[in-house]
């Protein structure tokens, strides 16, 4: 990895970028979808993950589109896993209905109020049990990330131990793909995840995996509103 020359005559360390490997990764790796927060930003007649994103035969809860992008992608990638954390809201039945109970690990959270981080840490624990190395992050209130998305961060080489997903508009956000390494850095309450080490972290501890569009997460209905837009595309 190139460095660049600091003021002081040191060396600054750029992020690693990523490279997608061509064929699974070998190291035993799942997948985890953060599932378990209330969502009191939205103000909606539902819970934010059943709101309904897509048109026509295409609509569906959010929460059915962002796990069924996961499912899609353990194929591909070889994932020995996919655990669901859930909390807030009970996903057992959207899930039936839409046929990917079976595909996935249900992670209740009942400490799901102390924050999300209570929920990654639920996740990565179930993720220990099966010998996973790897564990890649994805957030359910994030339903723009496709199959091809989980695909990248599943797949990424890099000697880092952290790789978090950079969108063609600049920000770093979910997937996010963490060697067991660095689990018990995290912290274990709050609204804070992953993101703790890739905003913290020494310059150059993270890779960074560049993927078209943007992560857009959905927290208000304006939020869900310019989904909808974007989607649609021009009028």
């Amino acid at each position: 990895m190139t460095g660049m020359p600091d003021m002081a005559g040191g060396t600054t360390r750029t992020p690693e970028v990523g490279r997608t490997a061509g064929t699974a990764r070998t190291a035993r790796t799942a997948a985890i979808v953060l599932a378990a927060g209330g969502g009191g930003r939205y103000a909606g007649p539902t819970h934010k993950l059943l709101a309904t994103v897509g048109c026509g035969e295409d609509a569906v809860p959010l929460v059915v589109r962002s796990v069924g992008a996961a499912v899609a992608a353990m194929s591909a990638t070889g994932l020995v896993g996919l655990f669901v954390v859930t909390g807030a809201v009970d996903l057992d039945d959207v899930l039936e209905e839409h046929a990917l109970a079976e595909s996935v690990v249900i992670v209740p959270n009942p400490a799901w109020r102390d924050g999300l981080a209570t929920s990654l840490h639920a996740g990565l624990e179930r993720a220990a049990t099966v010998g996973c190395e790897y564990a890649v992050i994805g957030l359910a209130d994030m339903p723009a990330i496709s199959p091809e998305d989980w695909v990248a961060a599943a797949r990424c080489e890099t000697s880092s131990q952290v790789a978090v997903t950079r969108w063609s508009d600049g920000r770093l956000t979910p997937p996010v793909r963490l060697h067991r390494g660095v689990w018990a850095e995290l912290p274990s309450s709050g609204d804070v995840g992953a993101r703790a080490l890739w905003d913290t972290g020494a310059p150059g501890s993270r890779a960074e995996i560049p993927r078209p569009g943007s992560g857009l997460d959905i927290d208000t209905a304006a939020d869900l509103d310019a989904l909808d837009a974007l989607e649609a595309g021009p009028a």
